[in-house]
């Protein structure tokens, strides 16, 4: 897989419109995806815009197409700008609304973890949770 990452670093625009989905289950715990071509396998739900691609429609679909699960958009949270790779991603807050779990050539694994006990994974994936987690128990979005 680090072909498809070199690839992707060699022919990508200068800079890249990402989309992420944050979900909960009813304990406030957040969904985390592995990854079959990370170093630091866990993260978040992500993926990038097709050309042309209405956000909303690319996270749907990205997540379609790495589990065979369908959600639905609840809300925009959050745009944040990643300097390191280049890219702006769009946050959304998302809800699982059918099917079952099929592993993809690029998911080998999802699961819900506490949000103060999370795996290793990226520093910016990781405060982005914190963040996210923390503002939407003050908004009460969250059932904790």
């Amino acid at each position: 897989m680090w072909i498809h990452v070199l690839a992707m670093r060699m022919f990508r625009p200068k800079f890249r419109m990402a989309v992420a989905a944050t979900i909960f289950d009813e304990q406030g715990r957040i969904l985390l995806f592995k990854h079959t071509y990370r170093k630091l396998e866990w993260g978040i739900p992500a993926g990038g815009l097709e050309y042309g691609e209405q956000p909303k429609k690319a996270i749907v679909r990205e997540f379609f197409e790495e589990t065979g699960m369908q959600i639905e958009v609840q809300k925009l949270l959050s745009a944040e700008s990643a300097i390191e790779d280049h890219s702006i991603s769009l946050i959304y807050l998302c809800k699982i609304m059918s099917g079952t779990f099929k592993e993809s050539h690029e998911i080998s694994e999802m699961k819900y973890f506490d949000v103060n006990d999370l795996p290793q994974m990226l520093f910016a994936e990781k405060n982005l949770i914190h963040m996210v987690h923390r503002s939407l128990k003050e908004t009460k979005g969250l059932p904790v």
